[in-house]
């Protein structure tokens, strides 16, 4: 949507970003009536932050089980509230956001497994401790019983990002990003198609090809390049 980028209070006076906090409060006094001022920008995200402390709590006083339930709450809620284009600047497709995807996933699988094997418990207890600081585990070392976890979030996070990428450029994306964005949006449909089961090297192929669209648009001459190489490397896997 487009909104204006300065909010103004009407209680007192206060000026403030509304690209920065996504709220039409006043941090000075906490009214709510404000008004918006300056120029209009596409802006769509909703500038929330992970919040995982209830859940690494409960993980940190050994119930792993305890935890799962509310880390899948907050990853859902910020996942809902995240966008990737600000006061009208295309954003990154960030390790925090592709940490939350995944960890919503594994949440719910392994809340309703009958015992959890000591692989994918310290594969979740990694990506909990993690996901608020942006980092996220290395492809090698996603255990097998939770690949289709990580095809299926990083899927729907490529997904949500190729959706912010045609608002920014308000539906008219050039070439060759176009072509690439319809590339990416097949392979992404494939690995839905397939359940998440695919090599991890597979789906950190769609974020890096993803992320390769984005430096293209923005200025970076060889970013095509990378972007095509990544899903070439698709097309052969």
């Amino acid at each position: 949507m487009d909104v204006r980028g300065e909010r103004e209070c009407k209680s007192c006076g206060t000026r403030w970003s509304y690209y920065e906090t996504g709220s039409v409060e006043c941090p000075e006094c906490g009214s709510v009536r404000s008004v918006g001022v300056g120029e209009r920008r596409t802006h769509t995200d909703g500038n929330a932050e992970l919040d995982l402390s209830g859940a690494k709590r409960a993980a940190a006083d050994g119930d792993l089980r305890g935890a799962l339930d509310p880390a899948a709450d907050a990853c859902r809620e910020y996942c809902q509230s995240r966008g990737f284009v600000s006061g009208g600047d295309l954003l990154e497709l960030d390790d925090t956001y592709l940490a939350a995807q995944e960890l919503r996933r594994a949440a719910v699988l392994l809340g309703d497994a009958l015992r959890l094997d000591d692989a994918a418990e310290e594969y979740v207890l990694e990506l909990l401790n993690g996901a608020e600081d942006g980092r996220r585990p290395a492809p090698e070392h996603v255990p097998e019983s939770l690949r289709a976890v990580r095809g299926l979030g990083y899927a729907a996070a490529v997904d949500h990002y190729r959706t912010d990428v045609r608002t920014y450029c308000d539906g008219e994306v050039p070439e060759p990003e176009r072509g690439l964005l319809a590339s990416l949006r097949d392979h992404a449909k494939r690995v839905e198609a397939l359940d998440g089961d695919v090599a991890p090297a597979d789906a950190e192929r769609l974020v890096e090809a993803a992320r390769a669209i984005r430096e293209s648009l923005v200025g970076d001459d060889s970013g095509a390049e990378r972007a095509r190489t990544h899903l070439d490397a698709l097309v052969d896997a």
